[in-house]
């Protein structure tokens, strides 16, 4: 005896569009996590030259503080970056339909390292501003030439 009821079955092109969008936002947090490494880079350089004025009161310490963070900050940007790829590759499991993690589960998993490479991006752009603030006020004044043009 039939009851009427029939079996939804899930649109694969919906979850495929889905899949898609998931896949673009982590292209995006990998763009983005370069970028950073970029600008720490450049922040490395900074706090290792010698272009501050050498009798700032506190000057090593805090150089050493910032060093220190921005430590901490790139080795959080590499767990990050461990994180995203193992995302990604779970993410090629769904659309391989192999058994597993659920659209759901991984859906979670995906707005919870959201949640932390943005957590991470805000961090580092404090950090940034406050190492830039810094050392802005303390760098050595270039004198300007004396001579003939």
């Amino acid at each position: 005896m039939k009851t009427g009821k029939t079996k939804v079955k899930s649109n694969p092109l919906k979850k495929n569009t889905k899949m898609e969008e998931l896949h673009r936002a982590s292209q995006q947090w990998k763009s983005m996590l370069r970028f950073i490494e970029d600008e720490m880079i450049f922040i490395d350089r900074l706090l290792n030259s010698y272009v501050f004025e050498p009798d700032t009161p506190n000057l090593f310490e805090r150089l050493q503080n910032y060093l220190n963070r921005m430590k901490k900050s790139k080795s959080k940007k590499s767990r990050i970056e461990r994180n995203i790829l193992n995302h990604e590759s779970d993410l090629g499991g769904i659309l391989e339909c192999k058994d597993g993690i659920t659209d759901k589960e991984y859906c979670q998993s995906h707005n919870k390292l959201g949640f932390e490479v943005m957590g991470f991006v805000n961090e580092f752009q404090v950090l940034k501003s406050e190492i830039f603030n810094y050392a802005g006020g303390i760098l050595k004044k270039r004198r300007p030439h004396s001579g003939t043009s």
